[in-house]
């Protein structure tokens, strides 16, 4: 199977504008990038309700599947898929769709599921105050429900990557890039990692 392919793996903070810039790395190189996207394929390959994986998306949870399927389905109220399960199927709709071409991929512990692959792995922050600022513009909350909302999600992220991947979260050690979008903004940022991609022999 012919791997040689660019798959770039983004992790992010919580309004750092990381999806934003996968979203322009992935037009200006003409690789699809999956985020959301990933919750309907895993739903769809697996057989399981798509609102099961939106309720679990990058969180460790457990839930009854008889909420879902119903008892009919299952016959017992002992019927339960927790977090590993659900990270399971997304982990192998990650693999597989890397196995076929080029992808982008936000978050979801892509670089640890793809860690024994050639991938360029970036991990994109940003100052406090200007996340706080971006998700004011993006949800039209106020500052201090906006700082609430960004450090619950930081916490909540951190708490996925940490468990799935033995890893930290955001740490250094666990990227090829990390850099603060803040500096040269989301088009400057993703013209940055393409160009260090390239140079590093990860973008193809």
């Amino acid at each position: 199977m012919d791997q040689e392919h660019t798959i770039i793996n983004i992790g992010r903070q919580f309004g750092s504008g990381g999806k934003e810039i996968a979203i322009r790395i992935g037009s200006e190189l003409g690789i699809a990038v999956y985020d959301n996207e990933l919750i309907s394929k895993a739903a769809e390959e697996s057989g399981f309700s798509k609102e099961l994986f939106e309720r679990s998306d990058e969180k460790r949870s457990v839930f009854s599947l008889l909420s879902f399927f119903g008892t009919d389905r299952f016959g017992s109220t002992q019927n339960y898929v927790g977090g590993n399960e659900l990270f399971k199927i997304q982990s192998e709709v990650i693999r597989g769709i890397a196995d076929k071409g080029p992808a982008i991929f936000v978050g979801r512990c892509s670089n640890y599921i793809l860690r024994d692959r050639r991938c360029l792995d970036v991990f994109i922050s940003a100052p406090i105050n200007s996340r706080i600022n971006r998700v004011i513009q993006r949800a039209g909350v106020e500052e201090q429900e906006a700082r609430n909302i960004i450090e619950k999600q930081d916490r909540t992220r951190q708490a996925y990557y940490n468990f799935f991947s033995f890893g930290n979260w955001g740490a250094a050690s666990d990227y090829d890039l990390c850099v603060d979008s803040s500096i040269l903004g989301i088009d400057g940022t993703a013209s940055m990692i393409i160009d260090f991609g390239k140079k590093a022999g990860l973008i193809l």
